[in-house]
């Protein structure tokens, strides 16, 4: 038995840049809503009500809310706001279904209107609308023409989450009775993965008085600095012989570099196409990019450029590899090989060392206020507010991460991007936010809390490791053997029946709390 899952298809190295889908192979990876989007026919062709003789708008139909640019100052102003929105199920009294994909610009999301999603499988079941807000500063939404410091100001976890509540509370809705869809008549369900997940925890936190429930997946909300469990789930969930031989190429990598032999580090620089790149942390970065690819896994691929690495590193002349791996001797050579390839394609056009430097803060990168940069806006929270910094295990631990990588290898490009926010490397005020919003031990009526056993940011959800937050009617917790977000999208359900549990349960959830929904008096 080979070592890895059969794969559905060939899939050649294929990367936007880098396998983290960042201009910069350095920044942390972002905790990413997975992208779904509506089927062509839907998309670009109105469709006919099924209780009415209108059409419906494309659903790539673009619509503006003005929203204030500093709730605690609305005398500054507004900005515009985007939005989509699907009326496809709705039904007068029919709940409001509000998501925001969080840290990215929301104009491919336009599948969480579909019942592709678990929001359209709501929205069918309680004829509801569906909703998709691009969050402030990422996309086209920005209450300024930049991404300076001094725009990103109002670039805070509070002034999105007052969004949220700000929008349901005052949006009118471009179909007749639109403008009756108020948490005065109508509830609202937020919905949210990932980052937007703890969006949704931390709103219903802080608003319950706006929206009725929630349903949070992969919800991140234990703001964490050192974020080394990261890739625990990838170690332990990873084909074992491919995890072993990755520790064992790693640990060659730190032993070499500590050994303070200079012709040997370049050889071995060389061998793996990386001879010119100036800072080795740089270069043992490099070694996580395949790595990082296990976040966009699903039940329905369970296959990709994860699985590629593994078998360039486990199939070895059509022979099954033994479960401890095949050691230093072939994985060494072979993982070289494979990085050649891989940054032949990431990095063409460019020096590899321009390629991968963190250090060169004369490229655009670094220097650019440009909007619709979704890197640049989830840096500022991750240097302000959040942290999660992917770095090696602690001494003593195994690890997949050369133990270079570290905090303040992160900390030093939050001073490089945001020069005039940072003299000095700063450390995310992580302790204020899980102080203001509850971390792991948040408090909400009706949230729903889904969980992936195979998520690499389990640890930061109410489900990580060594912590226990109980399962509650109020707050259930529902887990599955699935991956980032994946409850969220409809296929995957159908691919793995734990999936499936969880969105079964979510709906029977939901049912029972919007049953319970009455108009405030």
């Amino acid at each position: 038995m080979l070592a890895v899952l059969p794969l559905l298809a060939s899939v050649s190295l294929a990367y936007a840049l880098f396998p983290n889908g960042y201009n910069n192979p350095g920044l942390p990876l972002r905790p990413l809503v997975p992208v779904f989007s509506a089927p062509d026919s839907l998309a670009f062709h109105a469709f006919r009500l099924p209780y009415s003789n209108k059409e419906h708008p494309p659903l790539d139909t673009t619509y503006y809310f003005d929203q204030y640019i500093d709730h605690n100052h609305p005398t500054m102003g507004t900005f515009k706001q985007r939005y989509w929105a699907s009326w496809e199920f709705y039904k007068p009294g029919g709940p409001m279904i509000l998501l925001t994909p969080g840290e990215t610009n929301a104009q491919n999301h336009t599948g969480y209107l579909t019942n592709r999603t678990i929001n359209g499988q709501i929205a069918r079941q309680q004829n509801g609308v569906t909703i998709v807000i691009e969050h402030r500063f990422y996309g086209l939404s920005n209450p300024y023409p930049d991404l300076s410091v001094a725009s990103l100001k109002y670039h805070t976890i509070d002034q999105a989450i007052n969004d949220l509540a700000f929008f349901a509370k005052n949006v009118t809705l471009p179909f007749d009775g639109g403008d009756k869809v108020s948490p005065t008549y109508a509830p609202w369900v937020l919905i949210g993965g990932s980052y937007s997940g703890a969006l949704t925890a931390f709103t219903l936190h802080q608003h319950p008085d706006v929206f009725w429930a929630g349903y949070a997946s992969s919800a991140v909300v234990q703001s964490i600095v050192d974020f080394w469990q990261y890739f625990e789930p990838v170690r332990h969930f990873m084909p074992q012989n491919c995890s072993n031989d990755v520790q064992k190429v790693v640990a060659h990598w730190d032993k070499v570099i500590s050994s303070g032999n200079k012709r040997a580090l370049n050889e071995l620089k060389t061998s793996f196409g990386m001879g010119e790149v100036i800072h080795v942390d740089d270069v043992v970065n490099a070694l996580s990019f395949p790595l990082s690819e296990w976040q966009s896994l699903t039940p329905v691929s369970r296959g990709g450029a994860f699985y590629d690495f593994c078998d360039a590193l486990e199939v070895y002349n059509g022979t099954s590899p033994p479960e401890h791996g095949w050691g230093l001797g072939h994985a060494l050579p072979a993982w070289a090989n494979y990085n050649k390839e891989l940054l032949s394609t990431s990095c063409e056009g460019q020096s590899i060392d321009d390629c991968l430097s963190t250090y060169n803060t004369s490229q655009s990168f670094w220097t650019s206020t440009a909007i619709d940069n979704s890197e640049r806006s989830w840096f500022w929270i991750v240097c302000t507010e959040m942290g999660f910094f992917q770095v090696s295990a602690p001494q003593g631990q195994p690890t997949l991460l050369s133990r270079l990588l570290d905090v303040a290898y992160n900390e030093r490009q939050c001073q490089q991007m945001f020069p005039e926010a940072f003299p000095r490397p700063p450390v995310p005020n992580v302790d204020a936010t899980n102080k203001a919003y509850g971390g792991y031990y948040l408090q909400a009526e009706r949230l729903f809390t889904a969980t992936g056993l195979r998520d690499p940011w389990r640890d930061a959800t109410v489900s990580a490791d060594g912590v226990y937050v109980k399962s509650t009617p109020e707050q259930p917790i529902v887990e599955s053997d699935g991956f980032h977000g994946s409850d969220l999208g409809t296929a995957n359900g159908l691919a793995d029946p734990t999936v499936l549990n969880v969105q079964t349960q979510a709906l029977w959830y939901m049912k029972e709390w919007l049953t319970d929904w009455k108009a405030p008096a």
